[in-house]
This record gives C-alpha cells, sequence and structure tokens, in this order.
C-alpha cells in the first residue's frame, strides 16, 4: 500500500512539474497522505473505539471519510458513491488501508486531471470553484485523519502546511455549511493563534486537545 500511495504521488508531483495537472492540488494530496498514514497505523482492536466525532467510532469516522472522498471523485462525473457517507457501508472487514487507498487514488487522479482552467467543479456541495473543491475534498480527508489519530493516541498532528491550504476553504465554507446543515459543531476559541492546525481544528468546531480519556 505504501509504495502505491508514493507512486501516485509521485506522479502527481511529476505532472506538476511539467506544468501539467491541476494547480494547487497537493492541498489535496498532502491531505490523502495524511489519512493513509493515519488509518495504517489503527491497532486492530482499536476500530471500537471513541471519537471526537460524537457517538462515532474510529471504524464509522474511517467509513464516513471513504465515502466521503468516493463522492468527491464521483460527483466529476455525474456518479454517487455507492452508500450514505452519514450511514456509510462498512469496508474494513478485509484490508481497511487497502479500501481506502483505492478511493483515494481514484479521487486523487480524477483531480489531477482537470484542466489548469477548469472554473466550476461538481462536487458533494453544488458546484465550487476549482481552489474550493480542492480544499473541500482536502478539508473533509485531513479533518477526519486527525479524528482518527488522537482516537487511537497516535502522534500525528495536522500537517501544519496541509492546515494552511485548507484554511481558505474553511473561510468560505464552514459557516454555511456549519448553519445549513448541522455538519460541524460550533466553532472553539483556541488561545493560541499562531498555531494553524488548532486554530482550523477549533473553527471546525474540534477540540485540538481532545483525547480518548477526556470524551
Amino acid at each position: 500500500m505504501v509504495d502505491k500511495a508514493a507512486g501516485a504521488e509521485e506522479a502527481v508531483t511529476a505532472d506538476r512539474a511539467d506544468g501539467v495537472g491541476t494547480p494547487g492540488i497537493e492541498v489535496l494530496t498532502g491531505a490523502h497522505a495524511y489519512l493513509r498514514e493515519v488509518v495504517a497505523a489503527v491497532g486492530d482492536e482499536q476500530w471500537g473505539a471513541a471519537t471526537p466525532c460524537d457517538a462515532w467510532t474510529v471504524r464509522q469516522v474511517l467509513n464516513h471519510a471513504r465515502i466521503d472522498q468516493q463522492g468527491y471523485g464521483l460527483a466529476l462525473t455525474g456518479g454517487r458513491p455507492d452508500s450514505d457517507p452519514f450511514h456509510p457501508a462498512d469496508a474494513l472487514d478485509g484490508d481497511p488501508a487497502a479500501e481506502l487507498a483505492k478511493v483515494l487514488d481514484a479521487v486523487a487522479e480524477a483531480y489531477a486531471g482537470l484542466p489548469a482552467d477548469t472554473e466550476q467543479v461538481p462536487t458533494p456541495l453544488g458546484p465550487l470553484p476549482l481552489p474550493l473543491a480542492i480544499g473541500a475534498a482536502a478539508m473533509d480527508a485531513a479533518v477526519h485523519a486527525w479524528d482518527i489519530a488522537v482516537a487511537t493516541g497516535q502522534d500525528r498532528p495536522l500537517p501544519a502546511g496541509t492546515a494552511e491550504g485548507i484554511g481558505p476553504t474553511a473561510e468560505h465554507l464552514v459557516d454555511h455549511l456549519r448553519d445549513s446543515f448541522k455538519v460541524f459543531a460550533p466553532a472553539r476559541e483556541t488561545p493560541d493563534g499562531h498555531d494553524r492546525s488548532a486554530t482550523l481544528l477549533a473553527f471546525l468546531g474540534r477540540d485540538p486537545r481532545w483525547s480518548p480519556r477526556a470524551s
């Protein structure tokens, strides 16, 4: 799985170096890399652990994140995922990391293939300008990767560069999604405004200091 993921990311990087592919795609591939890394480190006994998502286990968060990403990829061609992300079909009986990788590879390839001058992109949230579409998919992957990381005791914080890349999308979309669809908890305050990752998590309704013992 690791070799396959690295190969896909190297191919996207090579495309960008040649002036081909989607501007800003590195925000999405970075979020995907974070999600892959976190999922690969989940222990067999940890899938039932509590997470920062109220009443959802690690297993449920991963299935939700997988279907969300599938939705972003399929929306480009008018397709729909195989189940509702808020009631996702379970795909963890085999190799969870491999099942996730299939989806992330397909999404990254689909977005990397968009022309650089693409203006509006179909997404599960409706049509969005290309940078916002990339950021929305990346935000979903990254925040759920963080949910899983802290739920399973991993020392894998949300990368600051990924948080920085997602920030503009969060500022444009999250308040609307929170008010209209209740998909994010109310924003929290953070004492350290210089920590970009903590600030983003708090804005998305997460407690950056969340731990299983405090849940």
